[in-house]
């Protein structure tokens, strides 16, 4: 079992208060890792230094182009460590060793994505409408970034921040999830390793009631960035506006997957069982709400039943375990509080709707596979993200019915659509309010392309060229090119 320390300033560091947090594995109920109990003193201490690292001419005076060899040494060493990245991911949240590992090898993608957009960040030359000025538009990293972790999966969320941030010219305070501190401390490891600057990267661990408000009120931090639920994302932004911070916030989903009955049967299948069951369920993006036309209805169902029915549950470490134990315990008595609320509001249960136990099942943090049907987009089922292996299957009959209902949600952060007809696929990606839109496909995600939601889905966009905007801060230049004797008295 592995004692961290906190990576602040470069130095591994005890916690102020000189306590520790259990990490322990959610398969087996084991303490497979302690981390530190970190303070407001703490968060303070990863902040100053970080603002130190900022104005450090070692950070402050690299050239774009030397950011992004160091961003490219660090996506190396995370290609090296892969394997061993998400083995320690796995032990934290439980999920699917197949899973994270492909997630692990992909962090190392966009740290090379956003190495190579270091030094392709350009100003502009204004052809500004007055006589005798040189204007120009650059484009300078905003300080220092706090970035704030949810445990579903913290390496590819932190990367999501950390990338743009870094490449940009900013410095980073990260403070993980309490219960997947460890693959992020073994991240910074990692940075130290590459030759990043001490103090550009920190990482700081411990209850996010205790050290989260204070790296939000530090007037030294510049902006957060934030990944979570809802609730905690309006949180952050509220403190975050006092003092006038920017945000960005990537909260929950409330997706609407449809189907049409003319969508190839097999592949919109595959894809609802991908869309909610995938991770068990513990994805921002989750195909939770299924949409299906009424005539395919019942069929669609019962395929669904039939291989949900038979999803391989068990050890997340086990290549081929389909469905891991919910990540906590806090989440898998609220998965199953929802599922009381949706039968008490009248949905019915034709699979699942219960927690797992006994041998193979570690120490039954485990929900089976659940499906409700007879479900209206009144019910909270419907209406509330659940966070875990919950689908609410409801009927539709027309395309402006089933787009009525996906729409009618808080929450707008994707969406898919299931028809060999074009034209129908998009007349509905014009018209859904989501900021993804999958047609044919679900949950697939890149480095390429922006990743963000629309409504109470958060502020902001991660991913692609979007999140390079998200990390910098115009500064308009004017140059007098020859004498100006204007009027003093009157603005010019």
């Amino acid at each position: 079992m592995k004692q961290y320390q906190m990576l602040i300033g470069g130095h591994w560091t005890d916690p102020a208060a000189g306590e520790w947090i259990d990490s322990i594995e959610p398969f087996s109920g084991e303490v497979i890792a302690r981390i530190p109990r970190g303070s407001a003193a703490d968060a303070g201490a990863a902040v100053d230094a970080a603002h130190a690292a900022f104005h450090d001419p070692a950070w402050s005076e690299l050239t774009a182009t030397a950011r992004g060899a160091l961003l490219r040494k660090l996506a190396a060493l995370i290609e090296r460590d892969a394997a061993r990245l998400a083995d320690i991911e796995r032990s934290c949240n439980g999920k699917n060793i197949t899973e994270v590992a492909g997630q692990a090898r992909n962090v190392a993608q966009w740290f090379y994505y956003y190495a190579g957009l270091a030094d392709k960040i350009e100003g502009a030359v204004v052809p500004i409408n007055k006589p005798g000025v040189f204007n120009y538009v650059r484009y300078e990293p905003l300080g220092v970034v706090a970035a704030i972790t949810p445990w579903n999966s913290p390496l590819a969320l932190t990367a999501w921040k950390m990338a743009p941030a870094l490449a940009c010219g900013n410095t980073m305070v990260i403070k993980p999830s309490e219960y997947t501190s460890p693959p992020l401390l073994e991240l910074g490891a990692l940075a130290l390793e590459a030759g990043i600057p001490p103090g550009v990267v920190n990482v700081i661990t411990g209850y996010g009631s205790e050290i989260g408000a204070a790296l939000i009120e530090n007037r030294k931090v510049a902006k957060i960035a934030f990944t979570g639920g809802d609730f905690g994302g309006r949180e952050v932004a509220v403190a975050a506006a006092r003092h006038f911070k920017k945000v960005t916030l990537e909260l929950g989903g409330k997706s609407a997957n449809i189907v049409f009955d003319d969508a190839d049967f097999d592949q919109a299948v595959n894809g609802a069982i991908a869309g909610i069951f995938g991770a068990a369920g513990q994805t921002c993006m989750a195909g939770s709400r299924l949409l299906v036309q009424r005539g395919i209805h019942d069929r669609f169902v019962a395929r669904l039943v039939e291989i949900a029915s038979q999803a391989r549950i068990g050890d997340p470490a086990l290549p081929d375990t389909q469905v891991g134990p919910i990540a906590t315990k806090a989440q898998h008595e609220k998965v199953l509080r929802y599922i009381d609320i949706a039968k008490d509001e009248g949905a019915t249960c034709i699979l699942g709707g219960r927690p797992l136990s006994g041998p193979g099942y570690g120490q039954g943090q485990f929900i089976s596979p659940t499906i409700f049907t007879g479900v209206t987009n009144a019910m909270r089922i419907a209406r509330e993200e659940v966070f875990g292996p919950v689908l609410a299957v409801i009927p539709f009959d027309e395309v402006d019915e089933a787009l009525a209902i996906a729409n009618d949600s808080d929450f707008g952060l994707a969406a898919a659509v299931w028809t060999q007809d074009l034209h129908r696929a998009l007349y509905c990606v014009d018209r859904l309010e989501a900021g993804t839109v999958w047609v044919n496909n679900y949950r697939s995600t890149s480095f390429t392309t922006p990743f963000g939601g629309y409504k109470n889905s958060g502020i902001g966009r991660e991913g692609g060229t979007e999140a390079v905007k998200e990390y910098l801060q115009p500064k308009s230049v004017w140059i007098t090119t020859r004498p100006n004797k204007a009027n003093p008295w009157v603005l010019g």
